[in-house]
């Protein structure tokens, strides 16, 4: 019987309670255990020097809180965050912060990052990608009924590309999986890079 994906022999987990990661990992056949990271996303942001370093270190938290606990695993952990004139948005925490989110995304060029870090055998590989994304102008009606849906509320920057968000985007430009939080072809890479050789 062949193998559904070439990692097949190992024990992987998702650092994430994402669906929309575990959605990516079931869609190229990579057999994923989910044990969701309790690692806080509030590192100072001020102390990185980029907003790739703040993804890639919150990765890592989430990837190595979970590895301790499973050194025979393979583990995954994400971070994706939104960058608007270098300015980090993360997931809004009410409707006000998602309108102020979305009002400033309006018709403007922005930056998807997320950090990954996979944990195996003690150590740690990181990378990241980044995507760039151009919404269309928003009206505020628009906003609010956006904002209505409730779909803002677990994504960075206050919008997603699957659901009624899709309306949103004018543009992307690279990683379309990126957009989702896990950037598949990368990931698929660096994994066959550490287990394969």
């Amino acid at each position: 019987m062949a193998k559904i994906s070439l990692f097949d022999d190992y024990r992987i987990i998702l650092a994430s309670s994402s669906p929309r990661r575990r959605d990516l990992t079931n869609q190229i056949g990579l057999k994923v255990e989910i044990i969701p990271s309790k690692f806080e996303e509030n590192l100072p942001k001020a102390s990185f020097p980029t907003p790739a370093d703040y993804a890639i270190a919150t990765a890592k938290g989430k990837a190595s809180e979970i590895y301790n606990e499973n050194k025979e695993a393979v583990v995954i952990g994400a971070d994706t965050v939104v960058v608007v004139d270098n300015k980090i948005l993360e997931k809004p925490s009410d409707a006000a912060c998602a309108k102020s989110m979305l009002s400033e995304l309006s018709g403007r060029s922005h930056h998807v990052v997320t950090g990954v870090c996979i944990c195996y055998k003690d150590q740690k590989h990181t990378f990241h990608v980044e995507t760039e994304v151009q919404l269309i102008k928003l009206s505020p009606s628009m906003i609010d009924w956006y904002i209505e849906t409730g779909e803002p509320f677990d994504k960075a920057g206050g919008y997603g590309t699957l659901g009624k968000g899709a309306i949103l985007v004018e543009r992307i430009e690279g990683c379309q999986f990126n957009m989702r939080g896990l950037p598949l072809p990368r990931l698929h890479q660096e994994l066959s890079r550490i287990l394969l050789g």
